[in-house]
C-alpha cells in the first residue's frame, strides 16, 4: 500500500519552537489578561494544566472542549462561562505576541507545497488542547493556511488527545482513510509515535526533537524535510 495521506504534527513540527519557551510565553500573556478578572497567576496557570490533563484523559464521551471548561468550572465556579469571551479576545489578540518566541521553517513550507502538488491528502494532526481560533494562527506563523488542509484538529472537534491511539483512529474515520495509506509526521517520540499502534507509518522530524521518555529512536524513519521528502519518495517507489 502507497501512502496517500500525510499527517502533520504542528507544534515543533511544521512550526518550530522550543516548547518550554512557547508555554512560558504563553502563561505570561494569558495570565496578565486574565488578573483583571480575578484570577491569580499561580493558581490559574494550575488551572489550565488541570484543565489540559483532562482533555489529554478523555474518553471521547464528550468534546475536548466541554471536559475542558467543566475541569475548569469545578475550580472556579460557573462564572467562568461567562468569561468565555474574554478567553476568545485572548486568543484572537494577545496570544499573537507568543509568534516571537516560534520559528519559521522554509523547509517545512516547501514539503507541504511539494506533497500537495504532487496530490497527497494533508490533515493537520495536532495534538487538540487549543481552540480552532488558536490552532489557525499557529498555522500562519508557520507560513501556511488552514485550507492547505482538509482537516485539522482543534479541541472543539475532537474528543480525545494524543498519545491516545483513539485519537488517531476517529483522525482515519473523519479522513476515512485506512491506516496502511497514511503517514505521521512529528517531533515527539512519544505522542505522535502513537500513530503507529493502529498501523500507521511513522516519521520522526528530528529539528526539535522531543524524547522526554529517552525512548530507543534508531527504530524510526527519521531527518529533516528533505530527508522526509526523499523517505515519502522510496517507499511510493
Amino acid at each position: 500500500m502507497k501512502f496517500t495521506t500525510i499527517l502533520f504534527d504542528l507544534d515543533g513540527t511544521l512550526l518550530p519552537m522550543d516548547q518550554e519557551e512557547f508555554t512560558g510565553a504563553y502563561f505570561k500573556l494569558l495570565t496578565k489578561k486574565l488578573i483583571p478578572y480575578g484570577y491569580q497567576p499561580e493558581s490559574l496557570i494550575n488551572g489550565i494544566w488541570t484543565g489540559t490533563m483532562a482533555m489529554v484523559k478523555n474518553t471521547g464521551e464528550k468534546t475536548n472542549e466541554e471536559v475542558f471548561w467543566e475541569c475548569f468550572s469545578e475550580i472556579y465556579g460557573e462564572k467562568v462561562f461567562a468569561e468565555k469571551p474574554v478567553f476568545e479576545d485572548f486568543y484572537r489578540v494577545d496570544f499573537q505576541q507568543v509568534k516571537a518566541v516560534c520559528g519559521y521553517s522554509r523547509e517545512a513550507v516547501e514539503a507541504v507545497r511539494t506533497l500537495k502538488s504532487k496530490g497527497y491528502r494533508l490533515a493537520l494532526a495536532t495534538n487538540p488542547i487549543f481552540p480552532a481560533m488558536a490552532t489557525e494562527s499557529r498555522i500562519r506563523w508557520a507560513g501556511l493556511e488552514p485550507a492547505d488542509f482538509e482537516l485539522y484538529t482543534a479541541y472543539e472537534n475532537s474528543s480525545y488527545s494524543k498519545p491516545n491511539p483513539e485519537y488517531y483512529r476517529t483522525l482515519l474515520e473523519k479522513l476515512q482513510a485506512r491506516p496502511e495509506e497514511c503517514l505521521m509526521v512529528g517531533n515527539d517520540a512519544k505522542e505522535d509515535a502513537a500513530a503507529l499502534k493502529l498501523g500507521i507509518s511513522f516519521f520522526l522530524l528530528t529539528d526539535c526533537l522531543i524524547n522526554k521518555e529517552n525512548r530507543d529512536i534508531s527504530e524510526f524513519a527519521q531527518g529533516g524535510f528533505a530527508e522526509l521528502l526523499q523517505f515519502i519518495d522510496r517507499m511510493q517507489a
